[in-house]
């Protein structure tokens, strides 16, 4: 075998590429069961919650079987990143720019469903295959346009680190609001917003000062739904990075 040949185990585990048959491995475990168990936990427990010893007990193994399957949880949690997130839907978009809405909305989905998801460390590029597949639905809604691979990349890896902070953000204030005396977004934003006009001290900070004198944190009514809220914010957020890309295309038209 050639060192190109050559594919390391974790990448192996990773693609489900079968490995060389050991003495003594107990039949009914494998990495599809040892990951299936642990994603189960993770929605049950979110991330802090899977640990070998737990994901061990649950199947009925000790934690050494496992490591026969995953050679660290660092692994482990590669591997349940990769499975938990899925394939991506079928894109079909009239251009890029709706394309990559669509990308991002979607991608937004399964980590809403699956919070855990935006707290895997990040432990090198894309290397599954549902990861790859979502790269792939990137790249070809950008295939008409003439940015070159390097800004193809760059313009996926941002739209898919905002999805991931933006989701993150929503989980932890929702988590300090329940924590809290309770509110629901609108009402929270308002009160902060009046607690900080009050603090705010206009000869120090103008700008600041005259943006929490504003109306913006006293819409929308304060009976509107979170989720409405938590769209129209990632909305924002999102046409604003695609505006950016936008230009950038354009600097690229012949």
């Amino acid at each position: 075998m050639t060192s190109d040949d050559f594919v390391p185990a974790p990448l192996r585990r990773l693609w489900g590429m079968s490995e060389p048959a050991r003495l003594g491995r107990p039949a009914s475990l494998d990495v599809n069961v040892v990951v299936a168990a642990a994603v189960k936990i993770a929605d049950r427990d979110g991330l802090d919650g899977v640990t070998l010893p737990k994901v061990a007990k649950s199947l009925g193994f000790t934690s050494m079987s496992l490591y026969r399957h995953v050679g660290s949880k660092d692994e482990l949690l590669t591997l349940m990143a990769d499975a938990a997130l899925g394939p991506p839907p079928d894109i079909a978009a009239p251009d890029w720019r709706e394309g990559l809405r669509r990308w991002a909305f979607a991608q937004r989905a399964v980590f809403q469903r699956r919070p855990w998801l935006t707290r895997v460390p990040a432990a090198g590029p894309p290397s599954g295959p549902h990861q790859i597949a979502w790269m792939e639905a990137a790249l070809a809604v950008m295939s008409g346009t003439l940015l070159d691979w390097a800004h193809r990349i760059g313009a996926m890896s941002l739209i898919s680190g905002y999805v991931v902070q933006s989701v993150r953000q929503y989980s932890e204030l929702a988590e300090g609001r329940a924590n809290g005396q309770g509110q629901g977004q609108a009402d929270a934003e308002r009160d902060y917003g009046r607690a900080l006009a009050r603090l705010v001290n206009p000869d120090r900070f103008p700008e600041a000062a005259r943006l929490f004198s504003s109306t913006l944190f006293e819409a929308p009514p304060s009976d509107t739904p979170d989720e409405v809220i938590a769209d129209a914010d990632f909305s924002l957020g999102l046409e604003l990075i695609l505006d950016g890309i936008a230009v950038r295309i354009a600097r690229t038209d012949p």
